[in-house]
């Protein structure tokens, strides 16, 4: 084996082929050249004595080694941006750049209220916002993509700090023609034998209803799971059966024309609680506070509906 170590540079490269299974795109990311790219990979691979990655004409692929060289080299590079961030943080206060996942059931209908304040208050930050599925962001969060994340909760996982922020009330969404959308009050005893719609099990929003539907005695249907919300509306409009929406989506999408109609339960205040969440070991934790407090300042502010905690 050589003697000379790895550098930064070259795990860098390594997870950038990793993300892009690709050389020119991976080079591109990384801004350098491709056969200079190439070259530090193989590089690596002489250093270590072992294959990392597969080269054929249909594509790149790392080998299983590779595949947990690249894993573990997340880590590092995550474990020394949060170094240079919580220097950076010290001295110069809310600087650099934060990656915040979101949900696609959340984010589109907060964060540009968050963004613009975040952005007034600390206009040296920048945020890079990515959108995933829940389980995809808890994922990418302990693998170092994600900073924060903003999340239904609960999130497990000792390696995370979870920071509640508020409870945004859920609603029962019906079809307008649908026999229960023109009485005046909806109880759960209404719920009983009801059709449920949910989202695909990658949501957390998906095991809350069907916890409900359990205690309320409706049934979900498994034949149909949306990807959105907006899939939900639409199916519901169409009669497919109801489901359960919450406040901020209701807020940005349902008018008095649209096809379906919502209502609370009289007897039964349905809520999901959104938090922030970060890794322990992250180098930034207050600056990630900053921004839970900048997020919890807007939400009580600009949404009077939702339940803020304290």
């Amino acid at each position: 084996m050589a003697t000379h170590p790895l550098t930064l540079r070259q795990l860098r490269y390594l997870v950038a082929l990793d993300d892009t299974r690709h050389f020119r795109r991976a080079a591109e990311a990384c801004h350098i050249s491709q056969p200079s790219l190439s070259t530090q990979v193989q590089t690596m691979e002489a250093v270590l004595g072992v294959q990392l990655v597969e080269r054929s004409r249909s594509g790149v692929a790392l080998t299983p080694i590779g595949r947990e060289v690249s894993e573990r080299a997340r880590r590092v590079l995550g474990e020394v941006q949060d170094i240079v961030d919580l220097v950076s943080g010290a001295h110069n206060g809310l600087v650099g750049t934060i990656r915040l996942g979101a949900k696609p059931t959340l984010g589109p209908y907060l964060l540009p209220y968050v963004v613009a304040s975040l952005h007034r208050k600390y206009p040296s930050l920048s945020l890079y916002v990515r959108e995933g599925s829940p389980r995809e962001l808890e994922h990418d969060l302990g693998r170092g993509l994600h900073d924060v994340i903003l999340a239904q909760l609960p999130v497990t996982g000792a390696e995370f700090h979870t920071q509640r922020l508020f409870r945004e009330p859920l609603y029962l969404a019906l079809a307008s023609d649908h026999p229960l959308a023109d009485k005046p009050e909806l109880s759960t005893a209404d719920l009983k034998d009801l059709k449920v719609l949910s989202l695909n099990p990658q949501y957390h929003l998906h095991d809350q209803i069907d916890a409900m539907t359990q205690e309320f005695g409706a049934t979900v249907l498994r034949d149909y799971e949306g990807t959105s919300l907006d899939a939900l509306r639409q199916m519901v409009g169409m009669g497919m059966g109801a489901t359960f929406l919450p406040e901020l989506y209701i807020r940005s999408e349902i008018t008095a024309r649209s096809e379906v109609v919502v209502k609370p339960l009289k007897d039964r205040s349905i809520t999901r609680t959104i938090g922030l969440v970060w890794r322990r070991s992250a180098g930034r934790a207050e600056a990630y506070k900053a921004v839970a407090d900048v997020v919890h300042t807007v939400a009580a502010k600009t949404f009077k509906s939702l339940i803020i905690e304290s």
